[in-house]
């Protein structure tokens, strides 16, 4: 018998994970915080990682992803994978039918995250890319600040995210090591960076990166002691220009590092013609929690906002990740319902990853 429409709106997505890192610790407690999903389903390519996370999780399992597309109860699939196969497993899902969420840098180039574009366009599938800044509180509040143009026109903006994660030489080598899988601070952090820019401001262009690697071998992890290349970078210093919504070209500055010890954290800072406005944290432990947003005008000094309440989570994790993870899935789940386009989407993803892409052939 065929589902009724207002049936199938009021009932919770059916959501696969594929990645079991990322997608176990955040994207699971996510699925089942929001009204909107369920998770229904786990793939992983190891079978005995996949059997002790379905154990955990109480939760049925493939290694084969085909045959996960093909069970019945997967309306959509979360890929949290690292971004080497995440490119070919998101086509292989659109082709049958699978809205998505994907995590980010979405593929390795910005004709990839196109190629997906037309797919999903062409099927009328719905994907999100997990973008979660757009979910921060703070963050919000700051679109909210520059779109009351109590700035002014932005004549500048700068971004520092400067991460002490990779600052352990002895931390073991891995496909974040490998450009060619995608690693590299461009994408873990560059990403997120390029789309702020876009949010807040426009789209970027004309952009010129200075890319290097500090830390240039690192151990493998069989425990061997033998010692492995590194080729991607782990310091990223990129100029650019954005485009406002009316013409104008704002000049931008992004420095970016994950091996910056006691690095001051994500700052962004952004110099208007009337005013000034700061959101940053220090935090280095938490990605999320501990931003702050300041504001000043004509001059005076910068004081620190209250949190709009309006904007706040309605419940909060140790990990601060989640909260704004599930506000997305939130986000997501009522566009497929509604048949709409997601934002932040494969648009943003394909904006986003030509800066990155610009940054690299530029060096």
């Amino acid at each position: 018998m065929a589902v009724s429409p207002a049936t199938l709106s009021q009932r919770p997505l059916g959501v696969a994970v594929a990645g079991l890192g990322f997608g176990a610790a955040v994207h699971l407690p996510a699925l089942r915080a929001c009204a909107g999903t369920e998770p229904v389903a786990l793939w992983h390519p190891r079978q005995v990682r996949l059997d002790r996370v379905c154990g955990e999780q109480e939760l049925p399992g493939h290694s084969d992803f085909a045959a996960l597309l093909a069970d019945p109860r997967v309306e959509a699939v979360v890929i949290a994978t690292p971004p080497g196969p995440r490119f070919a497993l998101a086509r292989q899902a659109l082709e049958a039918g699978k809205h998505l969420m994907l995590e980010k840098p979405v593929a390795l180039n910005a004709g990839q995250v196109e190629e997906l574009q037309r797919l999903a366009l062409a099927r009328g599938l719905t994907v999100a890319v997990d973008f979660e800044y757009r979910a921060v509180p703070q963050f919000q509040q700051l679109d909210a600040l520059l779109r009351s143009g109590e700035l002014g026109d932005l004549v500048l903006v700068k971004l520092d995210w400067l991460m002490g994660s990779r600052a352990d030489a002895s931390r073991p080598w891995s496909w974040y090591s490998q450009a060619e899988a995608g690693g590299g601070v461009l994408g873990a952090l560059g990403t997120h960076a390029f789309d702020m820019l876009r949010w807040f401001v426009g789209p970027g262009r004309r952009v010129h990166g200075q890319l290097s690697t500090a830390i240039g071998e690192r151990p493998l992890p069989d425990g061997s002691g033998r010692l492995a290349a590194v080729d991607a970078e782990d310091v990223a210093l990129v100029q650019l220009e954005l485009e406002a919504a009316d013409g104008r070209i704002v000049p931008a500055q992004v420095a970016l590092s994950s091996v910056a010890r006691r690095g001051r954290g994500c700052w962004l800072e952004l110099y208007g013609r009337q005013g000034t406005a700061v959101l940053g944290s220090d935090n280095q432990a938490d990605y999320v929690h501990g931003f702050q947003l300041w504001c000043s005008q004509a001059g005076e000094p910068l004081r620190r906002l209250e949190p709009d309440p309006a904007l706040a989570f309605p419940r909060s994790w140790e990990d601060g990740r989640i909260a704004p993870v599930a506000r997305l899935h939130g986000w997501w789940s009522q566009a497929v319902r509604q048949g709409r386009p997601m934002v932040p989407g494969l648009a943003e993803a394909a904006s986003s990853q030509r800066c990155c892409d610009e940054a690299r052939q530029s060096t």
